[in-house]
């Protein structure tokens, strides 16, 4: 049922939400989850066991079990990172191809190329062959990822149900109320965190993308996913980093990746059992470590300074969880839009009457503090005096606005002093 709401949201939101992922709150979660996800690796890197995958308990747990890491995990990891460095800093200075060079030097650059390209796959399986030999010679010197289930799922309609241990069977009536808010809270906090990260690496590799189609699909997968007894899914932050490094472009990725996890389930599963996980831990750290980009922090400050607060908001929940970050990042971008339509800009001059000069447009948050401010520059004064509202840079008015105005309009004619309004449309004038 939730994954059907994932599908519906497709159609009730539009990719309403992504309006309200303002660009320090992207970069926030984008910063936290380089960090959470870089940092977890840390573990598998060291080789160590037992470490809780909370953040701030794997800070602790990683650096009080230092004195149990393995160094063959180590130097192979640390191994595996200067070795995607130096193949990524390759690929980098590789010089464009010309005509002009002769067959052997582009064939040599096409090698080149594409031996960088693949870096990632090239480690890990390099890491492979070697961890198979020193097993097959009894020597067990790095951390294998181990033996994992063989063979492709069976395709059938979900469960309505669920069976407990002890053999009691949970009713679909009782899944939904246990479930409670839950079941649209639950989706809602997918769909942001899959957003976020696609208008992050968006940003990152300068192409943008069509929320509808974001939601759309992630709704259909997880729908389809449940046919195939597959665990609900949002966007990987850390897949999505190492496909962005290794240079994938299109969907088409994506297809491929499936292709070969389907073919890896059925045929080759028991040899994934001997890859270290220091050449995995490499792989992602190196994937996310670019995305921690401290300079936007630095042009946030010269900017607007204000603005770091959802960028730090974010950042700081997204250490404790990430789905909470965003959603905290939206609400203090939120409450930030709504200060500002609560505390429009007026610009008061004083020639002998107040003429009030209103910049943006008025609507029921702002009414309070105009209100207010005409009280104490005109009523509240001896004698009273009169005031000009200048209204041509207003685009709109709503209804609690024009009641308040028609009040203080009572109050200015019971103290037989004006209040003038320039720049209404005709409506507005009308209803005043």
């Amino acid at each position: 049922m939730g994954l059907n709401l994932q599908h519906g949201l497709h159609r009730l939101l539009t990719g309403f939400l992504l309006q309200f992922i303002s660009y320090p709150v992207i970069k926030g979660f984008t910063a936290a989850a380089a960090v959470t996800i870089g940092f977890g690796q840390i573990k598998n890197i060291l080789g160590l066991k037992n470490v809780p995958r909370q953040f701030f308990l794997e800070v602790f747990y990683t650096f009080q079990k230092i004195p149990e890491a393995k160094l063959g995990d180590v130097v192979l990891g640390i191994s595996c990172l200067v070795l995607l460095s130096i193949l990524f800093w390759m690929k980098r200075t590789l010089p464009p191809l010309t005509e002009a060079q002769p067959t052997y030097v582009q064939a040599a650059q096409k090698l080149v190329w594409c031996t960088t390209t693949v870096r990632n796959a090239l480690v890990v399986v390099g890491a492979t062959i070697m961890a198979f030999s020193l097993e097959a010679s009894n020597q067990h010197y790095f951390t294998l990822t181990g033996r994992t289930s063989t063979g492709l799922p069976p395709f059938r309609p979900p469960p309505f149900y669920e069976m407990t241990p002890n053999g009691t069977v949970t009713s679909f009536r009782d899944i939904v109320l246990d479930l409670g808010g839950g079941l649209a809270i639950i989706p809602l906090m997918g769909l942001l965190e899959s957003l976020a990260i696609a208008k992050a690496f968006g940003n990152e590799n300068n192409y943008r993308i069509d929320p509808n189609q974001e939601i759309f699909a992630i709704g259909i997968t997880n729908i389809m996913g449940s046919f195939v007894s597959a665990y609900p899914v949002t966007g990987s932050f850390g897949r999505t980093a190492v496909n962005s490094q290794t240079g994938v472009c299109t969907p088409a990725g994506g297809i491929i990746t499936g292709v070969i996890v389907l073919l890896s389930l059925a045929y080759v599963m028991p040899v994934f059992h001997y890859i270290p996980k220091a050449s995995l831990a490499a792989v992602i750290i190196f994937a996310v470590a670019p995305l921690f980009d401290y300079k936007q922090v630095i042009q946030l400050w010269k900017v607007k300074k204000l603005d770091l607060l959802p960028f730090i908001v974010t950042f700081l929940m997204c250490l404790w969880e990430i789905q909470y970050g965003i959603v905290g990042g939206v609400l203090v971008s939120g409450a930030m839009l709504l200060y500002h339509e609560a505390r429009p800009q007026i610009k008061v001059t004083d020639p002998g009457i107040l003429v009030m000069e209103l910049d943006s447009g008025l609507s029921f948050p702002a009414t309070e503090h105009l209100s207010h401010k005409i009280y104490n520059l005109a009523l509240l004064v001896s004698p009273p005096r009169s005031v000009v509202l200048d209204c041509h840079h207003v685009s709109r008015i709503d209804f609690t606005v024009m009641n308040e105005l028609r009040d203080l309009l009572r109050q200015f004619k019971l103290l037989n002093v004006s209040l003038i309004f320039t720049g209404l449309k005709v409506y507005e004038k009308m209803t005043l």
